[in-house]
């Protein structure tokens, strides 16, 4: 499941995440002398080539997930497909290097400086002088300023998402030239190099109407290495095409479609020819990896086929080919001569042709894949672990921290990374990513993974093994989140006691020794929650011990339980502690259930329970992470280049509105506290870059602390891109670079150049 977009801030920051706050906070670690940002864990991949040898013209046919609602990147509706158009056809003064950093863009701007501090901060832009829109005016001071007046917030008319650091400024003015835009700030505003990108035409941004209406379906005036064609509802796709006016390097595409196709079926329409790049989950990376496995020396058939078995033409097959005349004969005397009768014979034939006909699909398959590569890096993006601290026991941060400090990253990270060769590092801040200058490894703030300090945390919050617990018997609840009306089969829930436990009413004595010999134990099948390990439709870690419990859960006092083995249930006033985790349903979400399954285990061995409830991808985020309805959720989130102004909403404390109604922002775990939001008003009002670094650190260290959202993992970037695509695939952190994505050259590269595909 993915809920990340790479692009313009106002596109990144329109999907979900987590937030927290802080209470205590131990001591902050001492910076070294070492830079604790590191560098990035993966490079972008990108088969790199000179443009030199990329080919003028074809068309790049690029899988997205959606057409997109509207073209407006400062609209709420706007999603990823919207930030990729914007990055083509629109300026972006600056742009993201290969380490999440803003670097200038010197297509648009020759520089740009803080002139002044006091009394106000005021910014210079020195604009290039071929800088032009389609329709031949000049880029200057009045888009920068109809954009300003759009997004300050001032004017109620225009309906923006957000108006972070626009609200900050003062006015703006042309400066010396036409060339010169000058900013004034009232307020200093450290992220101002996040400002006007994209920048819109004043066209677009200039009145209310069209800002809200015009530029939804279409951007008429525009001025990037392409220009909007079409979007073309009815066929799914967006078509870009050259831009006759654009003053860089002249693309090397005639044009690019932007194709929505679900994520489940792009490996059909890879083997149909129908697509040219598109993000791709580890299954169908594994079968274009296994489309150009070694092949036998002396045949060039390959040894093994895409789905592993023994591929036609290998030698492999159990029943010989035909001697002479046609196979069925051959087949029917080699049966009938090794035993059987004509009946059994003919089932022969007919087991023979299916399987001749499968292996034939599959080398069709083979064929079709065999002409793409998969190129992998890691997102700038990360999944984390969310615990909602609106009620219930994660309202309890020391509940929250012994979540938390039962947590084996590294374990996590490796069961999602590792198989994909992938460096499998956990991540260390919420802010930043390795390789990104605020970017420290806060988690000492919380702690390291220790088991038995997370069991202390519980007790101290008076959750401790209560000894036998039991299901009551008038549908009271376990302790943990409502659980909603409808499962992920849309089926209505009994309404039930399942999962709801009382101290000393199981069959047990309350000295924790079972009354009876039997042990209760699992049914064949199922793992230490009781999931089928099949469906794995449920998963209830907390039932177990009603049914007999873990090993060791009952034995003698004393008596070492087996290593890995789940602690007693721990409980408070008569109520197992079992938390709800909600996970998406949909194909593409199969990484984040088997985390889910590994932190249920990791909970379980502290005593907590976890009750796990798969819904559809579409009422995921909408019906149970933004609306609370939740204990525990696994997504992502975009890391930024500029923490201070994108991160504030996320971990901003709630505070009440007006009708009563606690306005969260973005802080979907509604954990927050005044000196966090202190720590990023002051990062982001500091134009010191050291200082505002170092304040970023201070307040991941106490978000840290808080346990209102764990950082687990960079998510895997996995594309799969026709041999001789350049410049396009898997970017990491940094923005593409439109014109300069092409097929190579035929002998550019070998024989392979050459299969190009006609245009």
């Amino acid at each position: 499941m993915s809920h990340v977009g790479v692009g313009p801030r106002a596109v990144m920051r329109s999907v979900a995440f987590l937030t927290a706050g802080v209470l205590a906070v131990p001591a902050l670690a001492g910076c070294s002398s070492e830079d604790p940002s590191g560098k990035p864990l993966a490079e972008q991949d990108v088969a790199a080539a000179a443009r030199a040898r990329v080919a003028d013209g074809g068309t790049l046919r690029w899988a997205v997930d959606s057409v997109p609602d509207t073209l407006n990147a400062f609209q709420s509706d706007a999603d990823a497909t919207t930030a990729r158009v914007a990055q083509a056809v629109l300026p972006s003064l600056y742009r993201m290097d290969e380490r999440g950093r803003p670097v200038r863009n010197p297509d648009y701007l020759e520089s740009a400086k803080v002139v002044e501090t006091e009394p106000k901060q005021v910014v210079v832009y020195k604009l290039n002088q071929q800088a032009v829109w389609s329709d031949g005016r000049e880029i200057g001071a009045a888009d920068f300023a109809a954009q300003w007046r759009a997004l300050s917030g001032k004017d109620t008319a225009y309906w923006t998402a957000r108006n972070a650091g626009y609200d900050r400024i003062e006015k703006i003015e042309r400066g010396a030239n036409d060339l010169e835009v000058k900013v004034t700030f009232d307020r200093p505003y450290a992220d101002w190099k996040s400002l006007f990108t994209p920048l819109y035409p004043k066209e677009v941004t200039g009145t209310p109407d069209a800002f809200n209406d015009g530029a939804r379906r279409g951007i008429e005036v525009t001025a990037g290495p392409f220009t909007v064609k079409k979007v073309d509802t009815k066929a799914d796709e967006v078509v870009l095409t050259g831009n006759p006016r654009w003053w860089g390097e002249p693309a090397k595409l005639d044009k690019i479609v932007l194709r929505a196709v679900p994520r489940d079926e792009r490996v059909s329409e890879l083997v149909a020819g129908e697509l040219d790049l598109a993000e791709i989950d580890a299954d169908t990376a594994e079968q274009v990896a296994r489309a150009a496995a070694p092949r036998d020396a002396g045949t060039g058939t390959p040894l093994m086929g895409p789905d592993g078995t023994p591929a036609p033409g290998s030698g492999a097959s159990a029943l010989p080919g035909p001697q002479g005349g046609s196979a069925a004969r051959a087949l029917r005397s080699w049966a009938i001569a090794n035993g059987s009768d004509e009946e059994a014979a003919e089932e022969e034939i007919l087991a023979r042709e299916k399987r001749r006909k499968a292996e034939a699909k599959a080398e069709r398959r083979r064929k079709a894949l065999s002409g793409f590569e998969v190129r992998k890096s890691l997102e700038p993006a990360y999944t984390q672990l969310a615990l909602n601290g609106a009620e219930g026991p994660l309202a309890d941060e020391r509940v929250r921290r012994a979540v938390a400090r039962a947590l084996d990253r590294e374990k996590l990270a490796e069961a999602v990374l590792k198989p994909l060769g992938l460096p499998a590092e956990p991540v260390g801040s919420h802010l930043a990513l390795s390789g990104q200058p605020a970017y420290a490894d806060g988690s000492g703030a919380l702690g390291e993974q220790d088991a038995k300090e997370a069991r202390a945390l519980l007790a101290d919050a008076g959750w401790v093994p209560g000894g036998p617990v039991k299901k009551s018997e008038d549908g009271e609840k376990a302790a943990g989140a409502e659980k909603s009306e409808d499962d992920e089969d849309g089926k209505k829930s009994d309404g039930g006691d399942e999962g709801t436990y009382i101290v000393g009413e199981d069959g047990k004595d309350t000295d924790g020794k079972n009354k009876d010999d039997g042990e209760g134990g699992r049914e064949e099948g199922e793992d230490a929650g009781g999931t089928d390990q099949e469906s794995g439709e449920k998963h209830s870690s907390g039932k177990n011990t009603a049914q007999g419990g873990a090993p060791g859960a009952y034995a003698p006092k004393g008596t070492a339980a087996p290593a890995g083995a789940a602690a007693a249930p721990v409980a408070k006033d008569g109520k197992a502690l079992t938390l709800r985790f909600v996970l998406p349903s949909g194909p593409g979400s199969q990484a984040l259930r088997t985390v889910a399954d590994r932190i249920s285990d990791m909970l379980e061995k502290i005593g907590i329970g976890t009750d796990i409830t798969k819904v559809p991808d579409e009422s995921y985020f909408k019906d149970h992470v933004a609306s609370g309805e939740y204990d525990l959720a696994l997504y992502s989130w975009p890391a930024s280049a500029f923490p201070a102004t994108d991160a504030r909403p996320i971990y901003a404390k709630p505070v009440p509105a007006a009708d009563g109604s606690l306005n969260v922002a973005q802080n979907y775990t509604r954990v927050g506290t005044d000196q966090v939001d202190q720590l990023f008003d002051q990062a982001m009002g500091t134009l010191d870059e050291d200082k505002a670094r170092d304040l970023l650190r201070k307040a991941d260290s106490r978000i840290w602390a808080a346990a209102g959202s764990v950082p687990l993992y960079q998510r895997p970037q996995l594309v799969a891109a026709r041999e001789n695509l350049a410049n396009a695939g898997a970017f990491g952190f940094e923005t593409p670079v439109y014109e300069d994505m092409g097929f190579l050259k035929k002998g550019a590269r070998g024989a392979e150049a050459s299969a190009s595909p006609a245009r």
